[in-house]
């Protein structure tokens, strides 16, 4: 489950969201450009903020 993922140390994730949230309710794809970003983060040991973003507002 995500949720156990995502409160688990040592994992770190790229920010996710909707990418249709009307075609695709249950569709998460990640903000793949934040890729990098986040790798840095995770080497300080921190989680890039924020995790769950508006993937869909940011494709229009």
């Amino acid at each position: 489950n995500l949720m156990r993922l995502m409160s688990t140390k040592n994992i770190y994730f790229i920010p996710f969201g909707q990418d249709d949230p009307v075609k695709k309710p249950n569709s998460l794809v990640a903000r793949m450009e934040s890729l990098l970003e986040t790798v840095k983060a995770s080497i300080e040991g921190k989680q890039l903020q924020p995790v769950l973003v508006e993937k869909y507002r940011d494709l229009q």
